[in-house]
């Protein structure tokens, strides 16, 4: 048992030691640096927290593959980003402009934090107001000022 589990961690040793980091998509560097930027502005589409660039889905993969043949057909950046855009909305981008359809996007987090931030005020100031205030007795006031005096023992 103790020599097959050392010849299976050997051959992961060995796996890991020979791995190599994949070959580029594209043969030409300057051009695969342009694509791999641009697909770091799209937002993959269903991971939806990871750019295209990062993501390993299949929608991601297809788009990634995409971008690559749009460039090497010479189309510039801003072409392919309207492509995307037209193909998926403004929700591809990982900046979308500002406009009507995006407000939203833009400041919904905001609107919500606020909306929370009112909401919690907003409990603490009637939770205050519902809860008694209620004084010492005059005993438990006379209690406090002789163990404050020291003239009593503490129990």
């Amino acid at each position: 048992m103790a020599r097959l589990l050392a010849l299976l961690l050997g051959l992961i040793f060995v796996a890991t030691a020979l791995a190599r980091e994949a070959p580029p998509a594209v043969p030409d560097p300057a051009l695969e640096k342009r694509a791999v930027a641009l697909t770091e502005k799209l937002r993959c589409l269903v991971c939806q927290n990871q750019s295209i660039a990062d993501s390993h889905a299949d929608l991601a993969i297809d788009l990634k593959n995409q971008v690559r043949e749009k460039l090497k057909k010479g189309e510039s950046e801003e072409q392919i980003i309207d492509y995307m855009v037209a193909r998926y909305g403004d929700f591809v981008l990982y900046k979308p402009p500002v406009k009507a359809s995006t407000v939203p996007l833009w400041f919904g987090p905001f609107a919500l934090l606020l909306l929370a931030v009112g909401a919690l005020f907003y409990y603490i100031v009637r939770r205050r107001r519902s809860v008694p205030v209620q004084g010492l007795s005059e005993e438990e006031q006379a209690r406090v000022r002789s163990l404050l005096d020291g003239t009593e023992e503490r129990p």
